[in-house]
């Protein structure tokens, strides 16, 4: 009945607001269509364009018409009555411009270039150059541009975030932010099963060569969903809307994987069509060691492996313009994921410091997954940033991860076999709408709803063979089938104010109510349902031209993941069972953060200062089996309570025009306490503590004739857990690249971690009854050559508006385009005394007024190439 009503009550919502829009003015008569405004707004520092500013049409104090600038700063107004207007161009960050006396006569009006800066004196500088290509700093997030990066090329998402200020990617692709891996992955504001599955798998299935920029969102709003304790990151892929047709090819080959990718869109009139193709296999090389101390006893274990992997990601998108305010969009996407592992381990077993028994096992672990995901969005703008969207998105992934080991004798015969198959499926359904309402020129006022309906499958059985015979199902061994359902019914409201003194602010409450069902084998699980009213507080003060300061805080809701949830009991280590665990309840951590962005001369520097508290935090814990000597038992508990304070520097220096140097450092304290199970199964009280901590350099230089080249190195510090830690890690590249044929085409060499054979990765576990280290050995050494190639005629005479996406960012392992995340308003306009200040800039300084175009027919089509 509850989950009627809610949906019920959802689909009802837009049809309210639909309802409820005021109409125009009985006075205001509509004019006949006989004019188009154009021009292209970019950055009067270093000539990047603004997408996503707002322009603004007046008559006389009416605002009769308006449009937002697309990714390339182009925009274009139609239906314009002939007649003189005034025109304000506005977007956080950059002082609004106001357009007097614009004369619309004839079928087009085309104002140029329209540059937004502050005041004249800056236009000059170099300072500023190229940085916001670099970061972009939001009220509640951060942005980070990733086209320019030379040394990811060939690679995947997992290689572009190790670049990214305040995230940490460990060698598998798992990724936490500020030390949390509790965060949500979003890829275009939407979500997609497979992340919420495995955030590391999904990153591989991404180029790197389409993403275009990294939101690290620190402070969720109220518009997004509750879950991510430790924030939100959305990878922004490369689109293009202009009118004809484009194509980029990008290869790669290297001695540890190869990569191809096709990207295409065609555009015509009102249609619009993309299509796009990713396809990337590794081959490498780890060895392990495994060393694990009991009261009585102890194994020590080496595994040599060999590691192959096919990843690839493909999407058709649609889009139809219904009219100048309404815009529909859907698309399908279909990830696929197989990995396998071929190892040998040799495991000795020592009773009293005494080898008791050695065991050598050959084992063939396979995981692969298929991942659907289908959308259907629509858009309808009644003014600018006054507009109301409703999405919808249905996902499905069918994984199997099964695998075979076979105990080999002295002679590597075979005497017996074990596989365990587990096929999981997860599907769900998604509908969201969100209502955006500006008023006047400060505040923004949003209100949305969603519901989100959830089903995972988990089926897991073991079978046996004796010597190279046939499989049989083993009765003595963990078999099931896991039923979990989840429903979330959500509200928001969010309350955007900026204030006298450059200051603004955004407030805004979520609810949201989580309703769970679950059995295993038949048998119902006992598991509450529960509500949450989540609140969130983000303000910004821009305390200069150079300077801002922002201070946040969100309450966030952490749901155990899918595979914290499986209780597959996982037998592919015998020295080291893993298995989930249905039963775990979500966590609720508090996040306080304060930050500061400045740029000192040729120096832009982000300092930032945060602290988070969560409760009922979700944690490995270990723990002997007792009827099996030297093996460890690892599951998922809600451990108690989790803290961390820290602080994270980011510096960017150009030292000079054509060469940066840019780099960060982590630091957070970490406390951890809760309950663990020793040796004779009774629970005890835990703690740990201490410092984690990484880092990142990074230069680029651009040389002469289309050469450029780049120099990385990254460093993560062990991390601190429950019953002790992880092993920290690092890596380092240089790469070279050559554009040719006037940028269309590039050819590069890159090489990573080229001085040494491998990376050890060692961990170590520390209680009264046992302790454990593991020492990994990853064989990444990588010298790779990468390829691209742009194809395409294209015409920005039209670009199509976008439609808003569904973001499901509710599941545990993981913003949108420009900034806002889903239902995002544009930032609201600025205050008169800004309009004043910059107008009088605008009239001192050259370039910052509207002018024509002057470039040749052969200039405008290589700017439009590089757009």
């Amino acid at each position: 009945m509850t989950i009627r009503f809610l949906l019920t009550t959802l689909f009802i919502f837009p049809l309210i607001f639909l309802q409820a829009q005021p109409s125009a003015p009985e006075n205001l008569a509509i004019p006949d269509v006989k004019g188009t405004i154009t021009g292209v707004v970019v950055d009067a520092n270093d000539g990047t364009p603004v997408g996503y500013a707002t322009v603004s049409l007046y008559a006389g104090e009416d605002i009769v018409n308006g449009t937002i600038t697309e990714d390339d700063g182009k925009f274009e107004i139609s239906g314009v009555d002939n007649g003189t207007y005034r025109i304000d161009i506005s977007f956080i960050g950059y002082e609004t411009i106001t357009l007097t006396e614009v004369e619309v006569k004839g079928k087009k009006t085309d104002l140029g270039t329209i540059q937004l800066g502050t005041a004249a004196a800056l236009l000059e500088e170099v300072t500023v150059t190229g940085q916001r290509a670099l970061i972009e700093e939001k009220v509640d997030r951060l942005v980070y541009n990733a086209e320019q990066d030379q040394l990811s090329r060939g690679g995947d998402a997992a290689d572009v975030l190790r670049r990214v200020p305040l995230l940490q990617v460990d060698l598998e692709g798992n990724v936490s932010l500020r030390g949390s891996s509790n965060i949500q992955v979003l890829i275009n504001n939407k979500p997609s099963t497979i992340v919420a599955g495995s955030v590391a798998d999904a990153m591989k299935m991404i180029p790197a060569d389409q993403i275009k920029s990294v939101e690290v969102i620190t402070s969720p709003s109220a518009k997004y969903d509750a879950e991510g304790a430790g924030g939100i990151i959305n990878i922004i892929t490369k689109k293009n809307s202009l009118q004809g047709y484009f194509l980029n090819v990008d290869t790669g080959a290297g001695i540890r994987g190869s990569n191809l990718g096709l990207q295409g869109s065609y555009r015509s009139g009102k249609f619009g069509m993309t299509l796009g193709g990713f396809g990337r296999a590794f081959y490498n090389e780890a060895e392990t060691k495994l060393t694990q101390e009991f009261v009585n006893s102890s194994t020590v274990q080496f595994g040599d492996a060999d590691d192959n992997g096919i990843f690839g990601r493909f999407n058709l998108g649609l889009d139809y313009d219904i009219s100048e305010n309404q815009f529909l969009s859907g698309g399908v996407r279909y990830g696929v994921r197989n990995f396998s592992r071929e190892q040998l381990q040799t495991t000795d077993v020592l009773i009293n410091d005494e080898l008791a028994s050695t065991f050598l096992r050959n084992i063939d672990a396979d995981r692969a997954s298929g991942t659907y995901d289908f959308n259907l969005d629509y858009l309808k703008r009644f003014a600018p940033g006054h507009e109301f969207s409703i999405s919808t998105l249905y996902s499905t992934t069918s994984e199997n991860s099964d695998f075979i080991s076979a105990d080999l004798d002295d002679n590597n015969a075979i005497e017996r076999q074990l596989e365990n198959i587990n096929d999981n499926n997860n599907r769900e359904f998604t509908v969201q709408a969100d209502y955006i309402l500006p008023l006047g020129e400060t505040q923004i006022i949003e209100v949305g709803a969603k519901g989100i309906m959830r089903m995972v499958n988990s089926d897991f059985s073991y079978l046996s063979a004796e010597g190279n015979g046939d499989f049989v199902l083993d009765p003595t061994r963990p078999a099931g089938i896991l039923d979990y359902d989840q429903n979330i019914a959500a509200a928001y409201a969010a309350y955007t104010l900026q204030l006298p003194g450059e200051v603004t602010v955004k407030a805004g409450l979520r609810f949201e109510q989580t309703m769970l069902e679950a059995s295993q084998n038949g048998e119902a699980i006992n598991l509450e349902n529960y509500n949450n009213l989540v609140p969130s507080v983000n303000m910004s003060k821009r305390l200069s031209d150079r300077t801002t300061v922002k201070l946040g805080y969100s309450q966030r809701l952490q749901r155990p993941w899918l595979r914290q949830l499986n209780p597959n009991v996982n037998l592919q280590n015998s020295q080291s069972i893993e298995v989930g665990n249905p039963l775990l309840l979500p966590e609720l951590t508090d996040n306080l953060e304060l930050g500061l962005s400045t740029s000192l001369g040729k120096t832009y520097l982000n300092v930032s200062f945060f602290g988070r508290n969560s409760n009922n935090a979700i944690n490995q814990v270990r723990y002997p089996v007792d009827s099996l000597d030297g093996t460890l038992l690892t599951t998922y508990a809600n451990i108690g309570k989790e803290q961390a304070i820290g602080t994270n520097i980011f510096l960017n220096v150009y030292l000079t025009k054509n060469w940066t140097i840019n780099g960060g450092i982590d630091l957070d304290y970490a406390f951890l306490e809760g309950q663990v199970i020793n040796s004779e199964g009774v629970s005890v009280a835990a703690s740990n503590s201490g410092l984690n901590y990484g880092g990142r350099l990074m230069s680029t230089l651009k040389l002469n004739n289309g050469w450029s080249g780049q120099a990385f190195t990254f460093m993560r510090g062990r991390r601190q857990q429950l019953q002790g830690f992880r092993g920290g890690f690092g890596m380092y590249a240089l790469g070279i690249n050559k554009e040719f044929n006037d940028g269309k085409g590039s050819i590069g060499l890159a090489a990573e971690n080229f001085l040494a054979r491998g990376w050890t990765l060692r961990s170590e576990l520390q209680t009264a009854s046992f302790s454990q280290i593991r020492e990994d050995v990853l064989l990444n050494r990588n010298i790779k050559i990468t390829f691209g190639y742009k194809f395409g005629d294209l015409d920005a005479s039209r670009t199509r508006k976008k439609t808003r996406g569904v973001s499901n960012d509710d599941l545990m392992g993981g913003g949108d385009e420009n900034g806002g995340g889903q239902g995002a308003a544009p930032a609201p306009q600025q205050s008169r005394r800004q309009i004043r200040r910059s107008n009088n800039a605008a009239k001192k300084a050259e370039g910052s007024t509207p002018k024509k175009d002057k470039e040749t027919d052969e200039e405008k089509e290589k700017s439009e190439e590089k757009n």
